[in-house]
């Protein structure tokens, strides 16, 4: 493992998310650690190997897969959990597969409802889960600032913003009710700056979609966004016009997830310290890429509020 890294509020967040992930392991009968593949879910994995070196991380990395993530994604999870000798457990909504549940289709608000929402239910009714690590931010959106580090779901994995439990200085009511779990987010105060710092400090190995390249894209008609033609399946979805902005361009992203509703950013920035310095000259925010925000009012908190992480 690498040596902590030397700027001081570094230091500070990594032994706060540290003490989070120790307090989680000490508190819970059966923890598990929701991993995205992305870039602040392999900051958190990374910061628990660190909490439990030399031993193992002690809990199963759980993901969600609605099969339509890039495959880059997929390959560079099996990967790392190869490589780290983590217990690593993919669900899919089979029912919902087996239905035909498709993110053009189905329409988005169906869509991520069955594979994500009720797919992440699923998995934690099958693995007895009392409590769920995550690795959102409270910058990422104004739902998430709403979150404690300790967050209360009642029965059904439902969220009410209004009995969120104070948190005074560092210290965390870890206690569960009758069929009550816990959400956890060690990374609630680090911002999106601050995971990419992490990420050049500590050398820690992100999947490749987020450095720039030449990649096969369209735009949107819709949204206007920049997306990724990473299979053959959503030729037959393509408008006239969008077929006509099909090119090779060169681009990054700042967050993903299913590619059909993943924004890209055009970039030439093909190193961490080139994302870095992009991010110092933006004002937008990372998720306005994800198109799965935009396709309701207020749909995130809906969202958290019905179970998502």
């Amino acid at each position: 493992m690498s040596s902590s890294p030397p700027l001081p509020h570094l230091r500070r967040l990594e032994a706060e998310a540290i003490h989070i992930l120790r307090e989680v392991a000490a508190c819970y009968e059966r923890p598990c650690l929701l991993y995205s593949i992305g870039k602040d879910s392999t900051v958190l994995l990374h910061l628990a190997r660190k909490a439990f070196f030399p031993g193992r991380v002690p809990f199963p990395l759980l993901h969600v897969d609605t099969t339509w993530e890039f495959a880059e994604m997929g390959r560079f999870r099996d990967r790392l959990a190869e490589r780290h000798g983590l217990e690593l457990i993919v669900h899919v909504n089979q029912e919902a597969l087996a239905a035909g549940i498709h993110p053009v289709e189905s329409g988005s608000v169906l869509y991520n409802d069955e594979m994500k929402t009720r797919a992440l239910k699923q998995a934690l009714d099958r693995l007895g889960s009392d409590a769920a690590i995550g690795g959102a931010r409270r910058d990422e959106e104004k739902s998430r600032a709403k979150e404690r580090v300790f967050s209360v779901r009642s029965p059904g994995y439902r969220w009410d913003p209004k009995q969120q439990r104070p948190e005074l200085w560092r210290l965390y009511n870890t206690a569960l009710g009758p069929e009550e779990t816990m959400r956890v987010f060690p990374l609630s105060n680090w911002t999106e700056t601050d995971v990419w710092l992490y990420i050049l400090q500590e050398r820690i190995d992100v999947v490749p979609l987020y450095l720039a390249a030449p990649r096969l894209s369209w735009i949107d008609a819709a949204s206007g966004a920049i997306l990724a033609m990473d299979d053959e399946r959503m030729m037959p979805y393509l408008s006239a016009p969008e077929r006509a902005t099909l090119k090779e361009r060169w681009i990054r992203f700042r967050t993903l997830g299913c590619y059909p509703q993943t924004g890209a950013v055009e970039s030439r920035a093909t190193t961490v310290a080139g994302v870095l310095a992009e991010m110092f000259t933006t004002r937008t925010s990372e998720r306005q890429g994800r198109l799965l925000d935009q396709d309701q009012s207020a749909s995130m908190e809906r969202k958290k509020r019905e179970g998502y992480f």
